[in-house]
């Protein structure tokens, strides 16, 4: 049985790590990558972002019984094929766990104007994750 509490507290950490990234990506790919400190803190928020939805996604699969993915982008379509996000959306939103994993791995040379504008590009699609598992909750 999912405790509402502590899901609803992983979603307000999702929240938090949400409204400290939002500002630093307001700048320009340029001047955040001329800045490696922004740089930096833009990556380990992003990450938190993710790992924090992961974290997630694993609490409502093990507390509701269902299959247990592979992977942690699978989680997301777990959640799709139990009816917690829509199926468009959790394919979507999946692949961003791939640049979580490029940015903690360092899988390859990365390009970081590249990475820069898929965070700017991906990050908001967190809002519409929390608004789908928040209308799950209740």
């Amino acid at each position: 049985m999912i405790d509402k509490n502590l899901a609803q507290n992983k979603m307000s950490e999702i929240q938090g790590y949400y409204r400290e990234l939002e500002p630093l990506l307001q700048n320009e790919a340029r001047e955040i990558i001329e800045d490696a400190v922004k740089l930096r803190a833009i990556e380990r928020l992003f990450q938190l972002v993710v790992d924090a939805s992961i974290d997630l996604n694993t609490y409502i699969i093990s507390e509701s019984g269902f299959q247990v993915p592979d992977d942690y982008q699978s989680t997301f379509t777990t959640l799709s094929e139990n009816k917690i996000l829509s199926m468009d959306f959790a394919q979507k939103i999946a692949p961003s766990v791939g640049l979580r994993n490029l940015i903690v791995h360092k899988y390859g040379r990365v390009d970081i104007k590249r990475m820069v504008d898929d965070i700017k590009s991906e990050i908001d699609q967190y809002l519409e994750y929390l608004r789908q598992v928040a209308e799950f909750l209740k």
